[in-house]
């Protein structure tokens, strides 16, 4: 009759082989590991946790300065609209001027828009230099009013006499945004400033596009005028 066995206890492994570590090595190694590097990591949490609050303290204040911005452009529009340039541009009473606003308000939307209407107010009382100025201080985001900001710069550059320069500005505004209502007329303006640089190609380019693109249009029954008048100062 067999007898039974005992099973044999398990053989110890051997001091060759590596033990991976338990879950309770690693939190011991973890809890020494943060002690040992305690004002590190506290000092870590806390710029980053400063950073934070920072960036969520400042989308707090853009917040509240394009709220002010609406307002006081609200307030002194009427005043533009008008054609009141001047004061538009000063204020008045407690309404704050295109300019002030612009300069207080140039990281919102708001005073990147009072920009345009400083530019516009300046150039219409004749201070060329500050309009330009304004005009090359709007980020010009929108079509409509990024393109008439380009073709203000390009009539400032022709009344200095630099109408190479005009012609092209005014050439980047007719590309800029493309409508029926202001595009042909832009490339009636660089026709007209290509002419007057000498570029003669250029200027009859710029006639022929309105002819091709926009055949509807008003400027396109002035273009053959301007295309005879080019022909002459070739001729001569």
């Amino acid at each position: 009759m067999s007898t039974l066995q005992s099973p044999k206890p398990a053989s110890a492994p051997s001091t060759e082989e590596t033990r991976d570590p338990t879950l309770a090595d690693r939190a011991v190694d973890t809890w020494f590991y943060i002690q040992s590097h305690q004002r590190a990591i506290l000092a870590g949490f806390a710029v980053v946790l400063a950073v934070g609050l920072g960036i969520v303290g400042y989308i707090y204040y853009m917040q509240q300065q394009q709220v002010e911005a609406n307002q006081k452009l609200g307030q002194i529009l009427p005043t533009y609209e008008t054609g009141n340039y001047q004061q538009a541009l000063d204020g008045s009473g407690d309404r704050m001027g295109l300019v002030a606003i612009a300069n207080t308000y140039d990281g919102t939307a708001a005073g990147n828009l009072a920009s345009f209407y400083a530019a516009t107010a300046l150039f219409r009382t004749e201070q060329y230099d500050q309009a330009l100025t304004y005009y090359q201080q709007f980020e010009k985001t929108d079509g409509v009013l990024g393109a008439a900001a380009l073709a203000g710069q390009a009539s400032i550059h022709e009344d200095r006499g630099d109408y190479a320069k005009a012609a092209q500005l005014y050439m980047d505004a007719a590309n800029y945004h493309k409508s029926k209502l202001t595009t042909p007329d832009y490339l009636l303006e660089a026709g007209r400033a290509y002419t007057l640089a000498g570029q003669y190609e250029e200027a009859e380019a710029a006639y022929k596009q309105i002819q091709e693109a926009y055949p509807e249009s008003p400027e396109a029954q002035d273009a053959p005028r301007f295309l005879a008048r080019l022909e002459a100062k070739r001729a001569s």
